[in-house]
């Protein structure tokens, strides 16, 4: 059963149910499968369970390895994606979203394609002015929603805010997905820019890091770095955010699940009340 509304909640995958006031009855933190690029997609979905989260972030390019071979995520037919889905429910998770690296109409088209068979709410990506009215009508076609994300400064137009409100400008199925980590570096103050966001952000990438305002900041543990994580969940209940928050691991890649789990468990332990 595909689910498009942000705020609905399955319970077992593929399945939604909700509380009486229509909220999420589980954790609304899910894990970034982008923190296991270096597993293969049945290694990271292990991983992402054992973390005791329900939501999984995909991203196009990741190289799936085991029974998919060298095939990214982007490249799969019919059939594969249906193991794929498989594979999320033996696992009790459900994919709501997928970062998407579009280079063409074409190529995003074919997103759009893998978001509906995987079911998925949104896409996560970064695309590029000329697409921005195509992409609209495509997210509005597919019922599914595009994310505008941040990279740090110089590295993404869409660094500051201001970038992304220009983006949302009449395009009503555009919406956001807030980088904490990379507001960072950037020089900005990560709660500030929720607020700039209000009403447009459907998830969060959660990260922490060493230094404010250097683009080359180092990633570290969620909850030990510079990151006023008090200050966004305060920012988030005032905004009675109930969309997606999903840790973002860069670093330590290949004995990175200890640290992951610490995150879920910090964002968990964080007073939130969407």
């Amino acid at each position: 059963m595909k689910i498009r509304t942000i705020g609905m909640l399955a319970v077992v995958c593929w399945c939604a149910a909700c509380s009486p006031k229509g909220k999420k009855e589980v954790s609304n933190v899910g894990i970034a499968l982008y923190s296991f690029n270096r597993f293969s997609l049945e290694e990271s979905l292990q991983k992402a369970k054992e973390s005791g989260v329900a939501y999984v972030e995909g991203f196009s390019f990741h190289q799936l390895s085991g029974r998919f071979g060298e095939k990214p995520l982007a490249a799969l037919n019919e059939p594969e994606l249906a193991e794929v889905r498989s594979l999320l429910q033996a696992n009790d998770l459900r994919m709501v979203s997928m970062y998407a690296d579009g280079k063409t109409l074409a190529e995003w088209q074919a997103m759009f394609e893998i978001g509906k068979q995987l079911g998925l709410e949104f896409l996560v990506g970064e695309p590029e002015p000329d697409f921005w009215d195509a992409l609209d009508s495509l997210a509005a076609d597919y019922g599914i929603k595009l994310a505008i994300h941040q990279h740090a400064k110089g590295h993404s137009r869409f660094w500051h805010p201001d970038s992304v409100l220009a983006a949302l400008k009449g395009h009503p199925n555009f919406k956001v997905c807030g980088d904490l980590g990379h507001w960072t570096r950037s020089g900005l103050d990560p709660a500030e820019c929720l607020k700039q966001l209000e009403g447009h952000l459907v998830s969060i990438h959660a990260k922490d890091l060493d230094s404010f305002g250097n683009l080359k900041a180092a990633d570290v543990k969620v909850g030990s770095g510079i990151i006023d994580y008090k200050a966004v969940f305060s920012e988030l209940n005032r905004q009675k955010f109930d969309g997606y928050i999903f840790v973002e691991c860069e670093h330590d890649w290949d004995h990175n699940f200890g640290d992951v789990k610490a995150a879920v468990e910090f964002l968990n332990r964080l007073e939130w009340n969407p």
